[in-house]
């Protein structure tokens, strides 16, 4: 289906969602009568949930604490990892993860509320871990803008990851906090093919356009990083000098990358990607992969899932490793201050002080 990621909503679930699959005959009869399959639309539900922000006690995250204005993606990333969230509130983690979407207008409040009681401590707050909080959807929703001008009054550390150059709308907000060190900015970079984004990332950015918003970031004094993620064997591992170069070239400052992760209903769902796209590698591609997991499709456990291991993790390790340090990047991660914490009034009123 054309700008949508998945190749359709019929991926097994692990909880109630019967998986459908439409009758050819009743399809042909329908595109003589209708001619053809309407496009799909994004629909957008309000979610209001009693709290907003997500704990973490991974060893293997480098943040305790994230905020996901939304739920499920429109940019239609086909690896997306969060896809199985949607299989959990019995949608498909296919098309339904990014053209039904939820919104959480009371974000910004309940943020408020939490980063505000009694004994928070202030260490970062990640957003677009799940999925991307600078989406379409967020040009009319303004969720993000509105957490971020509650974490810029608090004094509040967070990091960024995005794939979009929506990002740069909120320079104004962004900027005043990096000269204080109170925020840093990953934009995930996964290659500079134009025909690879169109079927991978369908309703993401351009490259050149993510490229260009690290140049506008690091000119405006913000930290910027780029996260060459997922690196997918046979498909864009080929790019990875290339992105690193061009990179560090609009100026970032560090780098970092994450092997292709399949959990649950991504793996059959990229595998059917593959056969629609890359029929002649699909079985060289999964074969890589599985050496990378150990057999399997995916390795959910700490240390490994973010790493990989065996012959070719280590391969794609020692080459990122290598274009890294020629293009002067570091691969450590940007400390944050979290000293100038003020908490946010939360009763409406203005502090004297």
């Amino acid at each position: 289906m054309a700008g949508r990621g998945a190749p359709a909503n019929t991926s097994p679930s692990r909880f109630n969602l019967n998986s459908r699959e439409a009758d050819g005959d009743w399809l042909d009869e329908r595109e003589e009568i209708d001619g053809g399959t309407a496009p799909l639309r994004t629909q957008v539900t309000s979610e209001r949930p009693k709290s907003i922000l997500a704990r973490n006690t991974s060893p293997d995250i480098p943040f305790d604490k994230s905020v996901n204005p939304y739920r499920g993606c429109e940019h239609g990333c086909i690896y997306c990892y969060a896809r199985p969230t949607h299989a959990y509130h019995d949608m498909s983690p296919g098309l339904d993860f990014e053209s039904r979407l939820f919104a959480k207008p009371d974000a910004a409040s309940l943020l408020r509320k939490e980063i505000g009681r009694k004994g928070h401590v202030p260490t970062p707050i990640a957003f677009g871990t799940n999925t991307d909080a600078y989406q379409p959807i967020e040009r009319e929703w303004r969720i993000m803008r509105q957490c971020l001008e509650v974490l810029a009054e608090a004094n509040h550390p967070l990091t960024i990851t995005t794939k979009s150059d929506r990002i740069l709308r909120d320079i104004d907000l962004l900027a005043p906090m990096a000269t204080k060190g109170l925020v840093a900015v990953a934009i995930s970079v996964t290659m500079l093919d134009p025909a690879l984004h169109r079927i991978l990332e369908p309703r993401a950015p351009r490259p050149e356009k993510r490229l260009a918003a690290i140049k506008e970031l690091a000119t405006a004094g913000i930290p910027t990083h780029v996260n060459v993620a997922p690196i997918i064997p046979a498909i864009n591992d080929h790019e990875i000098d290339s992105i690193i170069e061009r990179a560090a070239d609009a100026g970032a400052k560090t780098a970092s990358w994450i092997p292709l992760r399949l959990p649950h209903e991504v793996a059959p769902l990229f595998q059917d990607w593959l056969q629609v796209h890359f029929p002649d590698r699909a079985g060289k591609v999964m074969s890589i992969v599985r050496s990378i997991r150990e057999g399997r499709d995916n390795d959910p456990n700490f240390f490994q899932r973010m790493r990989g291991s065996g012959p070719w993790a280590d391969l794609i390790r020692n080459r990122f490793r290598i274009a890294a340090r020629k293009a002067g990047l570091n691969q450590t991660r940007i400390e944050l201050r979290s000293d100038l914490f003020i908490p946010p009034r939360c009763d409406g009123q203005l502090a004297l002080f």
